[in-house]
């Protein structure tokens, strides 16, 4: 009997564990201080934000999209989608590796957005497109948290048609 009493109490301590990191992952991000744009602005971006001492920073790598057809021919909008599209895959393969850390869109602070000119916009990158998808994630009523963000044009990324890669940084 000692040996499974010994192992109900590793069971009760690990789940004790989960329990912990999942609340403090949930209140690092609430005494975080996000400063609102100025004039009344509603654009769904944080002016600044201010993180207290004591708290972890974690910089998370940028993430591209999964192809949205990889059956069409490589490099093509057929195989990648347009930039709504490689936003919402970028976006829900950061999710998943935030889900891992015990992490949520409500623990980014801030986010660096590199988009590639359209060519079906004429080589202008498609911000209405991001922003599509971006206000799926925040600025909604279950998630309300708006990260300090920065968003760019760039001349290409990794693999030929990718339009959107997406870099966060976290707070917990």
């Amino acid at each position: 009997m000692p040996a499974l009493a010994s192992s109900s109490s590793l069971i009760r301590a690990a789940i004790g564990c989960v329990l912990a990191l999942s609340v403090a992952a949930s209140a690092g991000a609430a005494d975080v201080v996000r400063y609102p744009l100025m004039g009344g602005s509603t654009f769904p971006i944080a002016r600044a934000v201010e993180v207290p001492a004591g708290k972890t920073i974690i910089f998370h790598s940028g993430t591209t999209p999964a192809p949205l057809d990889a059956k069409a021919a490589a490099g093509s909008p057929a195989y990648w989608g347009d930039t709504k599209t490689q936003a919402l895959s970028a976006f829900g393969r950061i999710k998943e590796s935030l889900d891992t850390m015990g992490l949520s869109f409500g623990n980014v602070v801030a986010m660096t957005v590199y988009l590639v000119g359209d060519p079906a916009k004429e080589g202008h990158m498609d911000f209405t497109g991001f922003m599509e998808a971006y206000t799926q994630f925040f600025g909604t009523k279950e998630q309300p948290n708006l990260p300090a963000r920065s968003t760019v044009q760039v001349a290409g990324l990794a693999a030929a048609g990718m339009l959107v890669e997406i870099e966060v940084q976290l707070v917990k």
